[in-house]
């Protein structure tokens, strides 16, 4: 039986699913891309006006993608810790996970251990991130 937008509710099911493993998927693949300090191959995650907001600001794509070029933030570890908070409503979705990670930004070394928010539109058929937002966790 449809529903009153005349969608079965086991295709939903369905789809729901597809769309966690597909935003888990990319959220894995953007972190390994991270971590590869390759800048293209990060930029195919983020949308053309995506922004990170963080304790310093907000800060664009192309400030942080010309930080990776030019070999000043290099990153060795990007782990999600624990599984994470997904919610999809409809083309958007929001990712909500702590992350640990390794970063180096002129060579000195940062440690850190964060709550991430990644705000994902669906843009010709692919999840593509708008907005980051990072905050330090508090200490277990």
């Amino acid at each position: 039986m449809a529903d009153e937008a005349g969608a079965h509710p086991e295709s939903q099911g369905r789809d729901h699913e597809s769309d966690h493993a597909r935003l888990t998927a990319a959220a894995a693949d953007w972190a390994a891309a991270i971590v590869s300090d390759d800048s293209e191959r990060i930029a195919r995650f983020m949308a053309d006006d995506w922004v990170m907001v963080s304790a310093t600001g907000v800060s664009s794509r192309e400030q942080f993608l010309s930080y990776v070029r030019s070999g000043d933030l290099t990153h060795s570890a990007m782990d999600l810790v624990g599984p994470p908070r997904i919610r999809v409503y409809g083309d958007t979705a929001v990712f909500t996970g702590r992350v640990t990670n390794t970063a180096h930004y002129r060579g000195s070394r940062f440690d850190a251990d964060e709550w991430t928010t990644d705000v994902f539109m669906r843009r010709d058929g692919r999840w593509l991130c708008v907005l980051s937002h990072i905050t330090a966790a508090a200490p277990d």
